[in-house]
């Protein structure tokens, strides 16, 4: 499904990403890890394509295509979804409209029409219902006064409405109490499908307790440095990445 080859991006003259190497394929969820300033939410942005990162070098295939030229808006219409670590408020834009809107748009800019308004309607309610999410809860404005956990609760529901092809969960867990944590990651699980797949970029192992990765990448100065199964997310919890840095400068 998506393919980095050596990818080197930067922003404003800073180079942050060194030669990144990744592929993932449909069905399989992979989380990026790695300390502070190793350029993971970097990665996240350049494959959803925000305007503010360089490419300087490699190439980003999604389904076989360069995507590169691509603007995150067009990269959307193709299935790739990014949640925010700090999701936007809206005043005055209620959740389910927030939702409405952006459907439609990326129908149109698949060539298809607006969506009918009762098949909206029940897609919006079975999704709702299988993350138990309130009623309620979708009149409210987009964020505003929202916690964090119910933030990113809202960034699930509108990947479940959207359906995208590539799901990248840029630290999700932030700021996440337990419980918040668990909602999250079942909503996650629940979306998962041999069809889609999904990138999880966090800090911490306790998130891949709940949303079990098939493969973990320890991202460090910008370099997939080590890749290896969900073992290896608990050695970076027993160990922190102090090994890992003396294992890449020995």
């Amino acid at each position: 499904m998506l393919k980095i080859k050596n990818l080197h991006a930067s922003v404003e003259d800073k180079s942050i990403l060194k030669g990144i190497n990744l592929e993932v394929k449909a069905g399989e969820v992979h989380a990026i890890m790695g300390p502070n300033g190793s350029g993971k939410s970097t990665l996240a942005s350049v494959i959803s394509g925000k305007e503010d990162y360089e490419v300087e070098k490699g190439e980003i295939i999604l389904h076989g295509e360069d995507i590169q030229e691509l603007s995150a808006e067009e990269r959307a219409h193709k299935g790739v979804f990014l949640s925010f670590q700090y999701p936007v408020e809206i005043p005055g834009v209620s959740v389910t409209n927030f939702i409405k809107t952006a459907i439609n748009e990326t129908r149109k800019g698949q060539g298809l029409e607006d969506m009918p308004a009762k098949d909206m309607l029940k897609k919006i309610r079975e999704k709702a219902e299988l993350l138990e999410i309130d009623r309620k809860f979708l009149s409210r404005p987009l964020n505003e006064g929202f916690s964090g956990g119910e933030k990113k609760r809202n960034e699930i529901f509108q990947m479940a409405m959207l359906e995208p092809q590539l799901a990248i969960l840029d630290e999700t867990d932030s700021g996440l109490d337990i419980d918040a944590l668990r909602i999250v990651a079942n909503g996650v699980n629940k979306l998962k499908s041999k069809d889609n797949a999904v990138i999880v970029i966090t800090h911490y192992q306790r998130l891949l307790d709940h949303i079990v990765p098939d493969y973990v990448h320890v991202l460090y100065n910008g370099k997939i440095v080590k890749s290896g199964t969900k073992e290896l997310a608990f050695e970076l919890e027993e160990k922190g990445y102090d090994w890992i840095k003396e294992e890449v400068n020995a």
